[in-house]
């Protein structure tokens, strides 16, 4: 199998796609990966490959990861190629006999002429086709080159179909998570606390996003606002590519907002050790407002006992049905919900605890690889692929 990304760079397809090859590998299919872009500079953060979580456990996982060494500046990606790139590509391609295409961006690559062809599965991470690379992924549609498509949501699924995309090639496979890696525990608790100065009892709400207009930040800063100032001891963590102090965008955001305590919120920027910030809090919370699907943040959140509040965008309503708080987009609702999810963490504990199976990522795994057994008609040898 080959796996084509645009880049790496934090994001939660990049996090699903590469645990979804590392289980794979686990199971006993041999895996490589290709990047488009060594760099990507968005989110107000310059992300080398080398620098990304995803990477480094790829490689140490033993899964070869090459680019064709192109830097990502921002803005709409190139279509055009050099004969060196294609010639690389054509070789990685040669070896495989499925590709997994990351999104749909690295369609604009696997649709050049000349390439071998293989089956490509693209795995759809988003609710909204339109603003994606959509026109590339009909024409390989149209080409007989993209055998199938993952959503990883119920809405993802209806979205591409309304937009042209052939309701036989959807197959839904919902997010899993690692049930080993995210869990409650109290000894991250304390220790992120510590680390942190969060007093063992204080109310913590965590966003874990990327300085992106659809996560819509500026109503998650307002509803901030109005929750600092009704919970006295509470705290907020905010994490992710551009949550950081070095955003000059983002500190117009907190301004704008009107955050009093500016102590109290904490601008983390990208952590690589989310299930101990998770564990450390009370919430998890989501105030995107369009092209969400099937939240990461939220899966991770709730199987670390934080309890999910979301607006109602994508999946995210159903993901937290009975796990935690729907909101409409209104900084003072939202903030009422923080306070009402944070009271009842003690009460919904056991109801989060009964629902992890149905977010494992075992699951997850095992379905993706039924798919591709599927479509490259071959049946691969697979063991316990982990929780």
């Amino acid at each position: 199998m080959l796996s084509v990304y645009e880049g790496f760079f934090s994001g939660g397809a990049r996090i699903v796609h590469s645990d979804v090859v590392l289980g794979l590998r686990e199971g006993g299919q041999h895996h490589r990966v290709l990047s488009m872009h060594a760099e990507v500079h968005r989110e107000a953060t310059r992300q080398r490959m080398e620098n990304d979580t995803c990477y480094r456990r790829l490689t140490a996982a033993g899964i070869p990861v090459t680019a064709l060494g192109r830097t990502f500046e921002g803005g709409v990606p190139a279509t055009a190629f050099t004969g060196e790139e294609l010639a690389d590509t054509a070789r990685a391609m040669a070896e495989a006999d499925v590709i997994l295409s990351l999104k749909e961006q690295p369609l604009a690559l696997l649709n050049q002429a000349g390439l071998p062809r293989r089956p490509i599965v693209v795995g759809l991470h988003r609710s909204d086709p339109e603003n994606q690379s959509l026109d590339e992924l009909l024409t390989g549609i149209a080409d007989g080159k993209v055998a199938a498509a993952v959503c990883c949501a119920e809405s993802t699924r209806a979205a591409y179909e309304a937009a042209g995309v052939p309701g036989e090639l959807l197959h839904v496979i919902p997010n899993g998570v690692d049930l080993i890696r995210f869990r409650p525990d109290a000894a991250r608790r304390l220790s992120v606390r510590a680390e942190l100065g969060l007093p063992e009892t204080a109310p913590v709400v965590v966003f874990a996003a990327r300085y992106d207009g659809m996560k819509n930040v500026p109503l998650f800063l307002r509803a901030a606002a109005e929750w600092l100032a009704r919970e006295p001891e509470g705290h907020v963590l905010m994490c992710g590519a551009g949550m950081s102090e070095e955003n000059a965008s983002l500190l117009a955001d907190v301004r704008e907002a009107g955050v009093q305590d500016v102590g109290r919120l904490h601008m983390l920027g990208v952590r690589r050790d989310m299930e101990a910030l998770y564990a450390a809090s009370d919430v998890v919370a989501l105030t995107s407002a369009w092209g969400e699907a099937a939240p990461l943040c939220l899966i991770e959140g709730m199987m670390c006992g934080a309890i999910p509040v979301t607006t109602d965008v994508g999946d995210s309503a159903s993901i937290v049905a009975g796990h935690g708080l729907v909101t409409p987009f209104d900084p003072r609702l939202i903030a009422a919900a923080w306070s009402e999810a944070a009271s009842a963490r003690a009460e919904l504990g056991p109801t989060l605890a009964a629902s992890r199976e149905r977010f494992s990522r075992t699951r997850m795994i095992a379905s993706y690889a039924a798919l591709l057994d599927r479509v490259s008609g071959r049946t691969t040898p697979r063991s316990h692929a982990g929780a």
